[in-house]
């Protein structure tokens, strides 16, 4: 099986496209932009074989139509959602295979963010767009609470070891939530002081991976007592039902000013 390497490529204020590539052929996703991406297939010498496309977001989809006209590649994207330039609309259950770098990738539906948003899930990583952060997750735009709840479990059920690829460097402030709601979670503190190194160095805080996500990230854990007590603490109360504790988790985060 070919070797490939997995880069974000930083975009606009904090996003990133993710690169794909063997070292002679290169998937991105969500390329907000086109000129990263340019810049980072050429200082590589990569051909681009193709774009993945997870929701419908400006700040995911604005370097699509540039990069479809110069390099006349697939695109790849949810058929649920209004996206120019799509020239393979998505479902569940769906699979995306690119030849080039011998990559296949399961499609997933996790609605939430978006009516529509997708997964793309590799053997040992998975492109999750907006639905799931490092320390947090996604707002709710056009989704309810049910539908986002669904969707971090199912990305949560993924084994371990599975990098969590998300589409923005959000980390540093989701862990001072997390910090917030629980402040004994030592792994939390521990990863939290290592994100803060890498971004004093200009490094990404990004992959994560899903077993340190379960371990760190608030939105994972609305089962667990931990969580259960800091919703009390903060509302006076908390529901039984982990789908009404995540929409009181989500919508604490809303506010949150930490």
């Amino acid at each position: 099986m070919t070797q490939t390497f997995l880069e974000p490529i930083a975009a606009l204020s904090d996003n990133y496209i993710w690169l794909v590539h063997d070292g002679r052929h290169a998937v991105v996703v969500d390329p907000s932009e086109a000129d990263p991406v340019r810049a980072a297939l050429a200082a590589r010498r990569l051909a681009l074989a193709a774009i993945l496309v997870t929701h419908h977001h400006f700040d995911h989809v604005g370097g699509v139509p540039a990069l479809h006209a110069e390099y006349d590649v697939p695109v790849f994207g949810p058929a649920a959602e209004d996206i120019g330039c799509l020239t393979q609309r998505l479902h569940e259950g769906d699979t995306v295979s690119i030849p080039q770098l011998d990559l296949t990738l399961e499609v997933w539906e996790i609605p939430g963010h978006t009516r529509g948003h997708l997964a793309y899930v590799g053997a040992d990583f998975v492109f999750c767009g907006d639905t799931l952060f490092s320390a947090g997750c996604g707002r709710l735009f056009e989704g309810t609470p049910a539908q986002m709840y669904t969707s971090l479990q199912r990305l949560a059920a993924l084994p371990e070891s599975t990098r969590v690829c998300c589409a923005h460097e959000y980390t540093l402030a989701n862990l001072r939530f997390a910090a917030a709601v629980e402040p004994e979670n030592a792994e939390r503190a521990e990863y939290q002081r290592r994100c803060e190194q890498k971004r004093a160095a200009g490094e990404p805080t990004l992959p994560s991976t899903i077993g340190l996500e379960r371990v760190i990230n608030p939105f994972l854990r609305v089962h667990l007592p931990s969580v259960a007590t800091a919703l009390a603490r903060h509302y006076g109360h908390c529901p039984d039902d982990p789908v009404e504790r995540f929409r009181l988790l989500r919508q604490w985060k809303d506010g949150f000013r930490g």
